[in-house]
Formats: structure tokens, C-alpha cells, sequence
């Protein structure tokens, strides 16, 4: 059991508010997490610009009965403000938009969203160095508006390839992902469309029906959380972990009326085994997320073989043997659309004292989804990976109460994530209607305040 944030609890009854006040201390608020069923947005929404983007998102949010305004007015509260910007040439053109946005934060509801809406500096064929400089200064500003963010609202982007229309499925699912609860922890990220791929669900409420996933070790903490949230999008589910965990494992996925499979994932053949398990039961596979992770911490200069390499062969080597199964039996048990998640983490980004080991596995889990990811695209499959900050999980009760407490501050949410915020990106990213973002990561980390 992940341990109890007294702090937080502490700070949002009366008196603790106040002396949190009084002192200038963090006081972060429960945030606004998704429920099945929930609305688009739980208020009105400003959208700010005058492209066809503009309009298009406008649109679409008063077809899904969204009560969206274009100016900002004078007194009344948004539950989410879009910037669309991606028709910006020049780095003069969003200043007045931003400033705009800017002056309607304070009437931004508690655990509000802000998304901003621009073209991808790193995909463009656009050499002028004023359209470069002006897309890249919205990523920063906005990353700074995340973190100016108060009362569990967030601020986060969505960055369109060359081409990629607004209207695109993967733009929507973006704006319908980054307004919802699904969203809760993650802030100050982009989330990059590179292409129009997507389909629209016919049903937003299963939008994985059909659909075989598979979850390395799922028999707890995340990836308990993980089978749990594909299953409630619709798929079939089929759990994964070692033996020892058996019976755990066989506990979550016959809640689900899945199928458990105990495997050691660094075995030669597990790729094999989890397909013909795949194909003897529901005859395809769909979805692979690669959960399972080991940690065995120390200081490089005190680090044994041991420790080294049962990190790497479980968290990076195991997933690169599985993956060219699953890419070779693309078209038989293994979907020609196969979308693959997989775990990374903040510590692969800006590294960890004591964490060269694991930096490293998931560092390369990066580097082997932006390589996988063309691989897919080219049958209509994706690859993304998801970057977990501090979550509260068993494994992060046992850090010491101090360490922990810090961790969980130092992020613009000031306050640790749960297993579903997690589960949450990675049911959206496997999802058709995000067949357009592949080859990504995505931090689920409140904007933690780190070295990248």
C-alpha cells in the first residue's frame, strides 16, 4: 500500500490552509482525476485565436456541447483555456494572444486546464529562423505558464507536425485528453501529432473495445493500474509476471475476466510464449505495454555486474527481444496495427545519484521506441513511451520519509502522482485515436522540477 501524503491532507482542512498560508508553504490540492461518464469540460472554455485551427477546435467543442467562448469578458470563470497558435510566423504575432490567456488565468477554476496549440519546431520543413524561434518560444513560455499554475490547474501543449490539420484525429484526442482527468499529473508537456493517422472511436466510452492488450508486470502498483484502465476502456487483457507473483497476478486479472500468464520476461522466448498464449486464447494482439522494471540503486563507483545487468536485461534487453517477435509476426496473431507503450522514466531524462543502471535502461527504452516507432508506422502501428515522475506507489513508500517528502514537492504540483495518472497516458497513447503520436515520450511527472 503507497504510503498517506499527511502533508497534503494537512494543508486542505481549515486550519491547516491557513497556517500553509501564513508560512508561504506548498499547498496542494486533490486533483481532479477522470471518471467514466464525465464531460468534456466542467465549464466554459476561452479559446483564443483567429486560424483555421482556432475555429476548428471551437468547433468541435461546441459539437461536444461545450459552452465555449472567443472573448475572455470580464468576470466569469473558465474551466479550460486554448491558445491556438499555429498559424504564428513571427514571434510578434503571440504576444497578444498569450498575454491574453495570461490575464485570464486568474479566473482559471481549480485544477483548470490550459492548452496551448502551435507548430513543431523539430518536424518542420520551415527553415526561416523567425517561424523556428517563434514556435520553440511558445514551448518555453508555455512551459513557464505550467509553472505558474495554481490550485492543481495545468498547462500543457499540443505541437502539430508540418501538414497535421487541427481537425486531425490525434489533435482532438489530444485536446479531449489533455481537458479530462485523464490528464491530472501530467503538466508543462507537449504532446507532438506527426501525422493525420487516428481514427475516431465509436464509442468514447470503450474506445479500446475489440481490442487483445498484454501488461508485463501486472500484478501490482502501476501496472495493476494499467491492465485495470485497458480493461475499462474496453480491451481484453492478459496479465503478465513472474511466477512468484502468481497469485497475485491471477487476483487482478480474474477481477477483469482476463487471462494471467506467468513469465519471465528475459527469457529467449518470451516474445513467443506471448503470442501463442495471445493466439490459443483470443486468436490476435493488439496492445503490448511494457511495464515491468526492476531497481538495484548504488553509486557507480560501488556498482557490481550483478546489479548492472539484471536492470538492463530486465528493463531495456527483454523489451527489444520481445518487440522483433511481435514486429515479425505483424499480419498473423499480431496486429498490422500493433501499438506498443512502454515505461520510461524521469531518471532517463536528467539522470539520478545512485541510478546509472536504471538511468540507463530506461534512457535506452527512449532511444528504442524513436527507432521502433517507423517500424510501425509502416503497417499503421505506434510506439510511446511514458515517463513517470514521483507516483506513490510500494516501491517509493520504502524511500526514506525526508527524501520522500522533497520528491513529492518539487514539482509544479507539488505533490506525488498516483498509478492511474500513469495508466490514464498510456490507455490514451494506445489508443486509435492517437495513432498520429508515435515515437514519444511523455512525462506523467506534475512538471517536476529537474535538470531537463
Amino acid at each position: 500500500m503507497s504510503p498517506k501524503d499527511s502533508y497534503s491532507q494537512f494543508v486542505n482542512n481549515p486550519l491547516g490552509a491557513k497556517v500553509a498560508s501564513t508560512l508561504g508553504l506548498p499547498q496542494p490540492v486533490a486533483l481532479r482525476r477522470y471518471t467514466p461518464g464525465e464531460a468534456l469540460a466542467t465549464g466554459p472554455v476561452l479559446v483564443i485565436g483567429e486560424s483555421e485551427g482556432a475555429h476548428t477546435i471551437a468547433g468541435w467543442l461546441v459539437d461536444h456541447r461545450v459552452d465555449v467562448r472567443r472573448d475572455p469578458g470580464l468576470k466569469e470563470k473558465f474551466s479550460a483555456i486554448l491558445v491556438v497558435l499555429d498559424e504564428a510566423q513571427r514571434p510578434e504575432e503571440v504576444s497578444a494572444p498569450l498575454r491574453t490567456a495570461g490575464a485570464a488565468l486568474r479566473r482559471l477554476a481549480s485544477c483548470g486546464r490550459v492548452i496551448v496549440v502551435a507548430r513543431d519546431p523539430e518536424s518542420t520543413d520551415t527553415a526561416a529562423p523567425a517561424y523556428r524561434a517563434t514556435h520553440r518560444g511558445i514551448a518555453g513560455a508555455t512551459r513557464s505558464m505550467a509553472q505558474e499554475m495554481r490550485r492543481g490547474a495545468t498547462a500543457n501543449g499540443i505541437l502539430l507536425a508540418d501538414g497535421v490539420s487541427a481537425s486531425s484525429a490525434s489533435a482532438l484526442g489530444a485536446v479531449r485528453f489533455l481537458l479530462s482527468g485523464r490528464s491530472a499529473y501530467v503538466s508543462g508537456q507537449f504532446v507532438r501529432v506527426g501525422s493525420d493517422a487516428g481514427a475516431v472511436p465509436a464509442d468514447h466510452a470503450r474506445p479500446l473495445a475489440g481490442k487483445v492488450a498484454v501488461v508485463t508486470g501486472a500484478a501490482r502498483g502501476i501496472g495493476a493500474s494499467i491492465i485495470n484502465s485497458l480493461h475499462r476502456d474496453g480491451a481484453q487483457v492478459v496479465g503478465i509476471d513472474v511466477p512468484a507473483a502468481g497469485d497475485q497476478l491471477a487476483a487482478v486479472v480474474n477481477r477483469l475476466n482476463g487471462t494471467a500468464l506467468q513469465l519471465d520476461i528475459t527469457a529467449d522466448d518470451a516474445g513467443q510464449r506471448i503470442i501463442e498464449h495471445c493466439r490459443d486464447r483470443y486468436g490476435r494482439l493488439d496492445i503490448v505495454v511494457h511495464n515491468a522494471g526492476i531497481t538495484r540503486d548504488k553509486l557507480l563507483a560501488n556498482m557490481d555486474a550483478a546489479r548492472w545487468d539484471s536492470v538492463i536485461a530486465v528493463n531495456l534487453a527483454s523489451q527489444l527481444r520481445m518487440n522483433e517477435a511481435f514486429l515479425a509476426d505483424r499480419g498473423a496473431t499480431v496486429s498490422e496495427q500493433l501499438r506498443i507503450a512502454t515505461l520510461a522514466s524521469t531518471s532517463g531524462i536528467a539522470g539520478n545519484r545512485g541510478q546509472s543502471n536504471y538511468a540507463m535502461s530506461k534512457a535506452g527504452v527512449m532511444g528504442m521506441t524513436e527507432a521502433t516507432a517507423p517500424l510501425l508506422a509502416s503497417t499503421g502501428g505506434s510506439m510511446n513511451a511514458v515517463a513517470p515522475g514521483f507516483i506513490e506507489t510500494e516501491m517509493t513508500a520504502k524511500i526514506p520519509v525526508a527524501t520522500r517528502e522533497v520528491a513529492r514537492r518539487l514539482n509544479s504540483l507539488r505533490q506525488g502522482g498516483k498509478p492511474e495518472d500513469v495508466a490514464e497516458t498510456i490507455a490514451f497513447l494506445v489508443s486509435d485515436e492517437a495513432a498520429g503520436i508515435n515515437g514519444q515520450t511523455l512525462r506523467v511527472c506534475g512538471q517536476a522540477i529537474m535538470g531537463a
